[in-house]
């Protein structure tokens, strides 16, 4: 049983440009479309799983009404004239019949177990249930879609219904994030932003009517060649000026001008008003709409607001001042007879603080390892200075913005070690003796103790409770978690955990850093696998993470195809961003060792981290570097022999 989520979405600017955008197949001179989409928090849970037909069937206890189960044979024509027959199952039937001629699938059953997202409500819950059932065909049947290619199956498989869905609607597949979406022609991109502090949107149902079919087809009369001067102020208003809010949106967002960001919304429905509503009066006047945005009370609630998707009295969306405002907002709302919604944007945290687990005796390094811990082995490097590998690690997380690293240790004695080295000043007479680049390398040595911390595992039970020692200096916040026995080397001006940092804060879940091994050396690394989510192969979403597999296996089951189509094996590359997810898996998983004692077996990360997967997802990213193991003796020489000879591009 596979359980899924897909949320509604809201667009926050730029509505009506994906269908104009379209037209630049036809019209080189009109502008590319571009819009700001975000998921919101209400949306359909499901659990799907195979079955010899297609079902869908719901337990939620917020669908009543007109709701059925509905069941129907996998046969194409059958579900392609409920598809076409207008009823409440017609979106799941389009997509349905879509997977059976395009992927010969079997059938599967979707069990909605809760329903939060309001229907017919502007927020395309039409939408989210197309999204909901390519995804449930994709996973039940391991087709190896990324989230573009569910996106845009749902799309098409709403087009088989009488619906004429715009191409923005369906981001929701992305989940609850804004994402910056452009159409240029059949051409879509979708990127994801970022938010600098927290922005506290509300929305709500006007209760109001309007016929969406009719705003469409007045608007798209103006398509492909403006024939007048009103139909040239629509193609301004939907190219270039929404292209000019677009990017002052961005820029808002990114900077957490909240403030300017609602001016920006009440400046686009002016703009609205103006330019693209005499094209369709009789919908577009909104006399609910505008009397909510004209409200003097919501005014001292809000920076700003506008109508929804294709606007008319059908919903209303603020950009309430802060998170007492937005209740405040809601409750007003409600009181008015309007149901109202809250969405809280989040932003990404900066990776601040990074863990190094350093509590393994090197077993595999021995004697060496009897006088001197493997963190501590000596490693030329290409400026011709000779450095502990400890340090070169240390000296990658301050480069990469790291303030606050916490090192664990196998026990309290150690920590007299790295605290001579770290925070002991070298005595007068051995600075007198170095050079003066030297001497001021000694300040920096220096200044990287002053970001340690430390703390001890206690108890050897794996390489997961290592790390679960960091939870509570972790305190919340996504942690950059790397290997105490590897080094990084980068091939560009970034340093490795720099580039994965960046990659997180536009995945903004679970992101692991990945390394092509061949084939023969799948067994020592993590190995995980996944759908490739942009066009030059750099980003895995990741549907599978296995621990040191066997070769048979990884050959069957792991490979991905490269830009060859060849296929390749991507090991974890002993850097990762653990979000707080993370550490509550690992603390589930200690608690359910705990409660079952004497059954064996480590606090494996690789199990938590699948788990999490499983649940908010997970992506790898091929970072530009090299990895360096210095875990065992061939390693080791293969390090010392290579390191110092590494050259940056």
């Amino acid at each position: 049983m596979i359980k899924l989520f897909v949320p509604g979405r809201l667009c926050l600017f730029g509505e009506h440009t994906d269908w104009a955008g379209h037209y630049r197949t036809m019209n080189a001179q009109i502008a590319e479309g571009a819009a700001i989409v975000t998921g919101i928090e209400q949306g359909i849970t499901a659990e799907v799983e195979r079955s010899s037909i297609f079902e869908v069937q719901s337990t939620a206890p917020q669908i009543t009404g007109e709701w059925h189960d509905f069941a129907c044979r996998m046969d194409e024509q059958e579900l392609k004239r409920v598809a076409r027959s207008g009823s409440f199952f017609c979106y799941c039937a389009g997509v349905a019949s879509y997977m059976l001629e395009w992927y010969k699938v079997g059938g599967v059953r979707i069990r909605i177990t809760d329903m939060t997202l309001p229907i017919k409500s502007g927020l395309s819950s039409s939408a989210a249930i197309c999204v909901l059932v390519a995804r449930a065909f994709n996973q039940v049947y391991n087709l190896n879609l990324n989230t573009m290619g569910e996106m845009n199956i749902a799309y098409v498989g709403e087009l088989r219904t009488s619906s004429r869905c715009g191409r923005l609607d369906q981001v929701c597949a992305f989940g609850v994030k804004p994402n910056l979406m452009t159409f240029d022609g059949d051409e879509i991109e979708v990127k994801p932003l970022n938010v600098k502090r927290q922005l506290h949107w509300v929305f709500a149902d006007l209760m109001g009517e309007k016929n969406t079919v009719k705003i469409l087809a007045d608007l798209n009369r103006a398509y492909p060649f403006p024939s007048n001067e009103k139909e040239q102020l629509e193609h301004e208003a939907l190219g270039v000026r929404n292209l000019e809010i677009i990017e002052r949106a961005v820029k808002y967002m990114a900077d957490g001008d909240a403030e300017a960001l609602g001016r920006l919304m009440t400046e686009a429905e002016e703009l609205f008003d103006r330019a693209i509503a005499p094209m369709c009066p009789e919908e577009l006047a909104a006399p609910k709409l505008h009397a909510v945005l004209a409200d003097e009370y919501v005014k001292t609630l809000t920076y700003g607001g506008k109508g929804v998707g294709s606007h008319g009295d059908g919903s209303v969306q603020f950009l309430a001042r802060d998170e007492e405002s937005q209740q405040k907002l809601v409750d007003y709302l409600q009181g008015k007879g309007m149901p109202a919604y809250k969405l809280t944007l989040q932003p990404v945290h900066t990776v601040r603080k990074a863990v190094i687990p350093v509590a393994g005796f090197g077993t595999r390094l021995y004697p060496a390892t009897r006088c001197m811990k493997k963190d501590f082995f000596p490693v030329p490097c290409p400026d011709g200075m000779v450095r502990p590998v400890i340090l070169i690690l240390l000296e990658e997380l301050v480069q990469s913005g790291i303030e606050d690293i916490y090192l664990v240790l196998g026990s309290e004695e150690e920590r007299k070690l790295y605290m001579d080295f770290f925070e002991r000043p070298l005595p007068d007479e051995h600075l007198k003796k170095l050079n003066i680049e030297c001497q001021e390398y000694e300040h920096r040595i220096l200044d990287i103790g002053k970001r340690l911390h430390y703390v001890y595992q206690k108890e050897k039970r794996g390489f997961g409770h290592a790390v679960f020692q960091a939870a509570q200096f972790a305190h919340g916040e996504p942690v950059l978690l790397m290997l105490g026995d590897t080094l990084y080397q980068s091939t560009t001006n970034k340093p490795c955990a720099l580039q994965l940092i960046e990659a997180y804060e536009h995945t903004n879940c679970l992101t692991l850093g990945l390394y092509p091994v061949n084939v023969k050396e799948v067994s020592h690394f993590g190995i995980m696998t996944g759908v490739w989510e942009d066009k030059r192969n750099t980003v895995l979403h990741v549907t599978s993470l296995m621990e040191k597999p066997k070769s048979s296996y990884a050959e069957e089951f792991l490979g991905v195809r490269d830009a060859e189509g060849q296929k390749e094996y991507c090991s974890v590359f002993g850097q990762y961003i653990l979000t707080p997810e993370v550490f509550a898996q690992l603390e589930a998983d200690i608690r359910e060792a705990d409660a079952h004692p004497g059954q064996g077996g480590e606090i494996e990360l690789t199990s938590a981290l699948d788990k999490v997967r499983q649940r908010t997802g997970m992506y790898g990213i091929r970072l530009r570097g090299e990895r360096f193991d210095m875990g065992n003796p061939p390693a080791l020489m293969n390090t010392v022999a290579t390191f110092a000879m590494a050259d940056v591009d």
